[in-house]
């Protein structure tokens, strides 16, 4: 079997958009996120409503266990689906330029 390194291009827009909005307008902009995805009956990202809305993002071509793989990355409480919180941890652990800025720390800690 040959490995094949594929690079892949990544801007993380995050710090910017921290910049721009400030915190506060930052998470609320996260928060606007998370409702975009989530299943409006349960208040939580399904993998229903993942797999439904990733059209949205984008992401037509996503298959099941590429899904569950997305929602198991940031399942803190093991229900299978994931809360604000949950996606609003997930995002900022997907942002190096967040996870190694102090200042980021410290008002993530503060709002979350």
């Amino acid at each position: 079997m040959e490995v094949v390194d594929i690079a892949v291009d990544f801007e993380d827009y995050f710090p910017s958009m921290v910049e721009s909005m400030g915190a506060e307008g930052f998470i609320m902009e996260l928060c606007n996120g998370f409702r975009l995805l989530m299943d409006v009956e349960r208040g939580l990202i399904t993998f229903e409503s993942l797999k439904r809305n990733s059209v949205v993002l984008g992401l037509n071509d996503l298959r099941d266990d590429e899904i569950v793989c997305m929602l198991s990355e940031g399942d803190l409480d093991g229900d299978g689906a994931l809360n604000q919180v949950e996606f609003c941890i997930l995002m900022f652990r997907l942002s190096p330029g967040l996870m190694y800025n102090n200042a980021s720390k410290q008002w993530v800690d503060e709002y979350i």
